[in-house]
């Protein structure tokens, strides 16, 4: 019969109570809360400012790591970042993506491989677990601190002034700084983790493990996720098929959903007596529940974007549509029954990487990842002592964002994504009990490692100048100029062009810079406001049917604010462009096809977007 391990105790042990490298230990705290905690936000985008954050400050960690060489255990999952990054050259050199999204995505695949290389380096030296330490409390406070800023949101709401506290967007919900629910639960998912990890590690006791595991739950019900509540579930899973954690600890973890489902009985009183529907009553409240309908419920339910999805790669199955494409061809392909919000991605990591990659590409990126994952599994099951500890808990934090990705798009973020390649490359690198002892990596070795990380740090704070360029156009200072000046001097940044273009396709500038604007912002986010100008502008330009297809296109999404656009078709008026049918059926690629092509300005108005 197997022995069930006793709880961890604090017994001195020269490699589990070795002091944390300074650097790296204030690199990882400041790297793991920072982006997450970050309220501030300069438009048009709400989470741009954590994204850059994160790049400078887990490019700071990566540097402190300062790796020394490329272990082999990193090429499964380094050809996979690799192969994509491929993908996102060929749709920017022969496609139609613009330049500021392609360098956006090359930059993060590039700064993910770092992370990946500077993990496994480090899980594979003596100070490993000491090193996982360093993140693992960095993860643990970011999420003890986003369940305060949770606690604030729902049952003081007054206090969030969006400087230190965002306000929630979805009442009686938790959604963190990062303004999502279920970004917010990724975090406390992890939060859980590194608890877990830092008490078998010895640096954390018992009772503090026990105080802080009901928090961090009784925050995941605050959010009402889906996908938090089923990352319980896996948390379940570790404590009933990890025998060599703690008895207390397994205990535990099989006990976090039942700790889920007393949070939700207890706020469901509560929300009796306040007469408020809170956490996931809310969203019970509001419907938000249709998603999980087999019948596909609510018209933007995953369901239904994942229908549209496989449509896309029936139609388009050996190249895709082209990496960052989705929501242009899935906009400008007829879709009757289609979701009505706007979607720049299918929920989905296995849907997205095939409607955008094609078949044969996308399944051999998902093989590549499918390897590495099981080189992780094993790794983390051949080690022993603290290295295993640390190995078992960094694989668990890919599967508990891997969770997520089924259902959202976390990788896409920064902030989640060189995290979790750090977490991946470390349990790539964890050693087994066949393996040769590792050996500190320092000096001149090491100075390429520190010069890759001080490069992805460099080039998250070059981000945040390269920003302040389209912040200019949303959020003009006194003195700032003129609107059309500012959007073309936006145009010109390498990152954020692309949100000049839509100020530019939706505002009156110079007929050069909207023709520019049309080309670019498109392939961004295709929403309302930009399909009417578009549409108007194609019809200026002579594309009359191309204008025709891409307003009944627009029609497809029911969307209240195309009534006024569409209003002369309600009055039995047909001669305007959006009140006939088109003659003839446009592919998506038609569109990405058309040159630039100045005519007078068609729309005007505020540019600003949140």
């Amino acid at each position: 019969m197997t022995k069930v391990p006793a709880a961890p105790t604090f017994a001195a042990d020269p490699i589990a109570r070795r002091p944390l490298p300074p650097a790296l230990r204030v690199a990882a705290l400041l790297a793991a809360i920072l982006p997450t905690l970050l309220a501030h936000h300069q438009p048009p985008s709400a989470t741009l400012l954590n994204q850059c954050l994160a790049v400078a400050l887990w490019g700071g960690v990566a540097a402190a790591l300062a790796p020394a060489r490329i272990r082999g255990e990193t090429l499964a999952l380094l050809a996979a970042l690799a192969l994509t990054a491929a993908a996102v050259a060929a749709s920017w050199g022969w496609g139609s993506l613009p330049h500021s999204l392609a360098l956006q995505a090359l930059g993060l695949l590039l700064a993910a491989g770092v992370m990946g290389v500077a993990g496994a380096d480090a899980a594979g030296r003596p100070s490993g677990p000491a090193a996982f330490a360093a993140l693992a409390w960095g993860l643990l406070l970011a999420g003890v601190l986003s369940g305060a800023v949770a606690l604030v949101q729902v049952f003081a709401p007054g206090w969030a002034d969006g400087n230190w506290i965002a306000s929630s967007g979805l009442p009686g919900r938790a959604v963190g700084n990062l303004r999502q629910p279920n970004h917010l639960c990724s975090l406390l998912l992890w939060a859980l983790v590194a608890a877990v990890a830092l008490h078998e590690l010895r640096r954390l006791p018992r009772a503090a493990l026990w105080a802080l595991v009901p928090l961090l739950v009784f925050a995941v019900e605050l959010s009402a996720s889906r996908t938090g509540a089923v990352g319980l579930l896996l948390l379940l899973l570790w404590g009933l098929l990890d025998r060599r954690l703690s008895r207390s600890t397994r205990w535990l973890l099989a006990l976090t959903p039942l700790l889920y489902g007393l949070a939700l009985a207890a706020m469901a009183w509560y929300g009796q007596l306040s007469q408020h529907a809170i956490g996931a009553a809310a969203r019970v409240a509001e419907g938000g529940l249709s998603d999980l309908s087999a019948a596909g419920g609510s018209p933007n339910s995953r369901l239904n974007i994942a229908r549209n999805a496989l449509a896309l790669v029936a139609a388009n199955p050996w190249t895709g549509v082209g990496f960052g494409e989705f929501n242009f061809a899935w906009s400008l392909t007829a879709f009757p029954g289609r979701p009505t919000a706007f979607f720049d991605h299918t929920h989905n990591l296995f849907l997205q990487l095939a409607v955008e990659l094609g078949l044969p590409l996308a399944g051999l990126v998902l093989l590549l990842l499918a390897v590495a994952l099981v080189q992780a599994w094993r790794h983390a099951a051949r080690a022993a002592g603290d290295a295993a500890v640390a190995g078992r808990a960094a694989l668990m934090l890919v599967l508990m964002i891997g969770l997520h990705s089924l259902v959202e798009y976390p990788l896409w973020y920064a902030y989640f994504l060189l995290p979790a390649a750090l977490a991946w490359g470390f349990a790539l690198g964890t050693p087994t009990t066949d393996a040769a002892p590792g050996r500190p990596s320092a000096g001149p070795v090491a100075l390429p490692g520190l010069l890759a990380g001080l490069a992805v740090a460099l080039g998250g704070v070059l981000a945040v100048l390269d920003y302040q360029r389209v912040v200019v156009i949303y959020a003009p200072p006194e003195g700032s100029g003129p609107l059309a000046q500012r959007i073309a001097a936006g145009q010109r940044s390498p990152l954020f062009a692309h949100h000049a273009d839509y100020a530019a396709a939706t505002n009156t500038v110079p007929p050069d810079s909207a023709a520019l604007g049309f080309t670019r912002a498109t392939h961004s986010l295709l929403d309302t406001r930009l399909m009417i100008a578009w549409a108007g502008h194609l019809a200026a330009t002579g594309e009359t049917d191309r204008a025709r297809w891409l307003a009944q296109r627009l029609r497809e999404f029911r969307n209240p604010e195309a009534d006024e656009f569409f209003a002369p078709c309600d009055q039995g008026a047909q001669v305007a462009f959006q009140c006939q049918a088109p003659e003839a059926v446009h592919d998506w690629r038609e569109f990405a096809a058309l040159p630039p092509r100045a005519a007078a300005p068609v729309q005007a108005g505020s540019p600003a977007r949140q």
